[in-house]
């Protein structure tokens, strides 16, 4: 069985050393960092399967963590945030974060999360063999383009884009996307679509304030709209 590997940075040292005994315990590969400079080394040698990444960090925050490693990296992100401040976490979405957790949080959600996230996003390449493509999306490929430029799309941001393509004109509600997407849905859930599908449009529509492709079903959710090659 192949090992997931992990990639836990805090500057909190007792955080770090806990969150890395119970992912030991679920037989990954954990490595740590306890500033955003070593993180950025980690994620270039290491290659981890996934990131848990605390927002608030000594010199390079973690803002401008996931900003750097957005640039050139899909490993999935997810954020830890302080409990009381909303637009932290939808700022970390907004910068190619997956997902976030609240501080205090419990460490086997963290887990659970980190592991539906790394088998949705893993668990499904022989189905995708089989889908059409839609203009500049192909599935087959995992690629989306634009003005013939390949566009940077998170891992969560690309799956959520998938589950609509693979039903276009269906819609989706919130809930939908999110266990389709994590597979896991959680307080909060209907601000962090949201903020994907803002991301979401802004890479892919010419125009995103007058979307072509990801359509809003107003007091229900969203579809995709395209039309097949073939």
């Amino acid at each position: 069985m192949v090992q997931s590997s992990v990639l836990i940075v805090d500057d909190d040292a007792k955080l770090v050393e806990l969150l890395k005994t119970y992912f030991y315990k679920e037989n990954f590969i954990v490595y740590t960092a306890y500033n955003g400079s070593d993180a950025l080394k980690i994620v270039q040698q290491q290659k981890p399967n996934i990131m848990i990444l605390d927002l608030m960090l000594p010199g390079l925050d973690g803002r401008e963590v996931c900003r750097r490693i957005r640039k050139d990296n899909d490993i999935p992100i997810i954020m830890l945030t302080a409990k009381d401040d909303e637009s932290d976490r939808l700022t970390g979405l907004e910068i190619g974060a997956d997902d976030y957790v609240t501080k205090p949080f419990s460490i086997k959600e963290v887990i659970a999360r980190s592991k539906a996230i790394l088998r949705r996003l893993h668990g499904d390449v022989v189905e995708r063999k089989s889908l059409l493509h839609f203009h500049n999306i192909n599935l087959q490929q995992h690629q989306v383009t634009r003005d013939a430029k390949i566009l940077d799309l998170t891992p969560i941001e690309f799956k959520l884009l998938e589950v609509m393509v693979r039903n276009p004109k269906r819609v989706y509600n919130r809930l939908q996307l999110m266990e389709n997407s994590h597979g896991f849905a959680f307080e909060g859930y209907e601000r962090t679509i949201d903020a994907h599908i803002r991301n979401l449009r802004r890479k892919l529509e010419s125009d995103p304030r007058n979307p072509q492709y990801i359509l809003t079903v107003y007091g229900v959710g969203y579809k995709f709209s395209g039309e097949s090659h073939g």
